[in-house]
């Protein structure tokens, strides 16, 4: 993450501009869903369904990270500036 934020000004103005911006995005879109996530599974314990948060989310949020790896690696391979 760091490397991304301190070479991305190298990349400015070519295709692989947006995939810098679609790391980052990936990464702190990830970190924000799993604090959530985490946040309402705590509170959730108590009810009793929390651990259902959890493995759920834990799933979803595995699966549209792979997804957004997966696309990005897929256009890059191409050479194609992925959406903005």
């Amino acid at each position: 993450m760091i490397l991304n934020y301190i070479f991305r000004g190298d990349a400015e103005g070519t295709y692989l501009e947006s995939h810098f911006s679609w790391q980052i995005r990936t990464f702190w879109m990830a970190a924000l869903l799993l604090v959530v996530m985490l946040f309402v599974g705590t509170l959730l314990m108590f009810v009793g369904i929390g651990i259902f948060v959890f493995l759920i989310g834990f799933l979803v949020l595995g699966i549209w990270v792979a997804y957004r790896i997966g696309l990005g690696w897929i256009k890059l391979s191409r050479h194609e500036a992925l959406p903005l």
